[in-house]
């Protein structure tokens, strides 16, 4: 079940993010196509966890890791795996709000 806690929670830790703008938007417009079943298991190499805030704080975790090695320009950067953990991210986070208020 989905508290209205643990969706201000991820709301909240998704504005306090601060990336590119460029990077915000990709990810935006890819969350519109985002299904968790067929994403999730892909970018976090376990099964689909049964909670939003569970996967949530789990994409947060390594849209985190994917940042630094932005920040620090690493061979291994892939702009494209962090749109898609980023999409992944809003969509969670859209899902979490959309079953809070049903």
């Amino acid at each position: 079940m989905t508290t209205r806690t643990d969706m201000q929670d991820i709301h909240a830790m998704l504005s306090q993010l601060r990336r590119p703008p460029l990077l915000v938007r990709a990810a935006r417009i890819a969350a519109d196509d985002y299904r968790r079943e067929a994403h999730l298991p892909a970018l976090l190499g376990q099964a689909v966890p049964a909670r939003h805030g569970a996967a949530a704080l789990a994409l947060m975790e390594h849209e985190t890791e994917i940042d630094r090695l932005r920040r620090d320009r690493a061979a291994t950067y892939s702009s494209l795996r962090h749109v898609r953990i980023l999409s992944a991210l809003i969509g969670e986070a859209r899902l979490l709000e959309t079953r809070g208020q049903g």
